[in-house]
C-alpha cells in the first residue's frame, strides 16, 4: 500500500505493511508478513488514531501528511501503547509541538516509561468524547484485550470502530484493505491464529469486551493489524463471540513429539482412530517442526485434541513441553484431550501429560497409551481406540469442564 487510502467520510488508512519481520513479537511466525494499522480523521480538528512501529517512520509520515494536505495535527489518541502502534509518538510531538495525546489513565505511566512523555496529555474514561467538529469520538476501555490500557474509539459519525487489536489479524494487505476484497477463509484464518496467539489467554477479557460495545451502531471495524471490516462487521463480531466462550468445531487435532517415528506411528493410528468414528477434519502436526501459532489456531478451533509424547531425559520432550507451556497460558475449555507417552529407559512423558491434564482441567479420553520402546500392533490398537473415543466426543455435544 503506497499512498493514504481513504476508507470511510474523513477517514484515511495510514498504515503500512511489514514483510520484513519474521515473527511478531519475536514468537508468531509471519509467513505473509503483518499490516500495522492507523487511521486518521478529519474534522475541523483532526486526530491520528495510533502510530505505527518506528523503522516505517518514513512511509507513516508520507502517508499522515498526504491525508492532512498541509493541515496541523491536533489530537492523536493512543488506543494501545505497544509499540509496534505507539512507535512514533516522539516524532508526531516533534512535528507538531502543541500535539494533544489522548489516552486513559492507564496509558500514561506506559508514554512516559517508554518515551518521557507526560505533558500536553488529554486523560479520558469509559464514555468521555472528543469532538473534532464533524465527528465526535468515543472511547470505551477494553482491559486485557490484550493489555492494561487498551481501549478502543468510535466515531459516532460514521458507525467506525476503530478497534485495537480486537479483530485484528496476521497478514500484509496484499491488494485490497477490506474483507469484501479477500476471500473469507483467508481473513478469518488470519484472524482466528491471531487470535488464539496473542488473545486467547483474554477470553474473559474479550466477552466483557463485547458486552460493553454491544450497544454502538457499529457499522465498520477498522483494527490495529489484518483486515478491515465494512461488509461483514457483524459475522467478526460473532466470531470473537464464539472463539472467546470456546465454542467450538467438530474435528480433532493430533500432536506428537517423536525423536525416531515411534511416537508418530502411534500418533497416526489416533489419526486413523478418529477417521473411524467419522471425524473429518483431522489434522496432524509434529510439534518439533509444526508451527505453534498454527497448533493453537486449529486446536482453539476444534472439540478435541490428542498429545503424544517420547520421553526425553525423564521429562517430555522438550516441543512438546513448550507446546503445552502455551496451552496452559491460554487455558482452552470444552474440550476433550487424549493423552499418551513413551519411553525406552526411563518413564516419564505419559506421567507429565497427566499432570498438564490435571492443570488445564480438560475431560480426558481413554485409553490413556504407554509404549515401551517400539509399539506393538497391540499398542497401536490401543491408540486406534483412543483416537476413536476422542471421535466420539467431538462429535457429539461440547464436552463439559471437568
Amino acid at each position: 500500500m503506497y499512498k493514504a487510502i481513504p476508507v470511510n467520510k474523513d477517514t484515511w488508512w495510514v498504515g503500512v505493511n511489514d514483510c520484513s519481520t519474521d515473527r511478531f513479537e519475536a514468537l508468531w511466525s509471519l509467513p505473509n508478513g503483518v499490516a500495522y494499522n492507523a487511521y486518521v480523521v478529519l474534522g475541523e480538528r483532526t486526530a491520528a488514531i495510533d502510530t505505527v512501529k518506528g523503522p516505517w517512520g518514513d512511509e507513516y509520515a508520507h502517508k499522515l501528511g498526504e491525508a492532512l494536505g498541509g493541515r496541523d495535527l491536533d489530537y492523536l489518541v493512543v488506543n494501545h501503547m505497544e509499540p509496534d502502534h505507539s512507535g512514533l509518538i516522539l516524532e508526531l510531538r516533534r512535528r507538531w509541538p502543541n500535539l494533544q495525546i489522548v489516552g486513559n489513565a492507564k496509558t500514561l505511566p506506559l508514554l512516559k516509561g517508554y518515551y518521557g512523555v507526560d505533558a500536553q496529555t488529554l486523560v479520558v474514561a469509559d464514555g468521555d468524547t472528543l469532538d473534532l467538529g464533524g465527528h465526535v469520538l468515543k472511547f470505551t476501555t477494553i482491559p486485557m484485550v490484550h493489555w492494561p490500557e487498551s481501549m478502543v474509539t468510535f466515531d459516532a459519525s460514521t458507525g467506525v470502530l476503530f478497534s485495537n487489536d480486537a479483530f485484528g489479524g496476521f497478514g500484509a494487505h496484499e491488494g485490497g484493505l477490506f474483507d469484501d476484497q479477500r476471500e473469507r477463509p483467508r481473513w478469518e484464518d488470519d484472524m482466528l491464529r491471531y487470535y488464539a496467539a496473542i488473545l486467547g489467554r483474554y477470553s474473559s477479557g474479550v466477552q466483557v469486551a463485547l458486552k460493553k460495545l454491544g450497544g454502538l451502531p457499529i457499522k465498520n471495524i477498522f483494527p490495529a493489524h489484518g483486515t478491515l471490516f465494512r461488509a461483514n462487521a457483524q459475522q467478526v463480531v460473532d466470531l470473537y463471540d464464539r472463539w472467546s466462550r470456546c465454542d467450538t468445531e467438530r474435528g480433532a487435532v493430533v500432536v506428537y513429539g517423536s525423536m525416531y517415528g515411534n511416537t508418530k506411528r502411534m500418533a497416526e493410528a489416533v489419526c486413523s482412530g478418529l477417521s473411524d468414528s467419522g471425524v473429518k477434519d483431522v489434522h496432524l502436526y509434529d510439534a518439533a517442526r509444526s508451527d505453534p501459532s498454527h497448533i493453537l489456531r486449529d486446536i482453539w478451533r476444534y472439540r478435541g485434541f490428542a498429545l503424544l509424547s517420547c520421553t526425553y531425559n525423564t521429562l517430555l520432550f522438550p516441543p512438546m513441553e513448550a507446546l503445552c507451556s502455551k496451552l496452559l497460558n491460554r487455558m482452552p475449555k470444552n474440550r476433550a484431550l487424549g493423552i499418551a507417552g513413551s519411553y525406552s529407559w526411563s518413564r516419564g512423558a505419559l506421567d507429565a501429560l497427566r499432570e498438564f491434564a490435571r492443570d488445564i482441567k480438560l475431560e480426558v479420553v481413554g485409553p490413556e497409551v504407554e509404549v515401551f520402546a517400539s509399539p506393538t500392533a497391540e499398542d497401536l490398537e490401543q491408540c486406534v481406540e483412543l483416537g476413536k473415543n476422542l471421535g466420539r466426543q467431538v462429535g457429539g455435544p461440547c464436552p463439559l469442564q471437568s
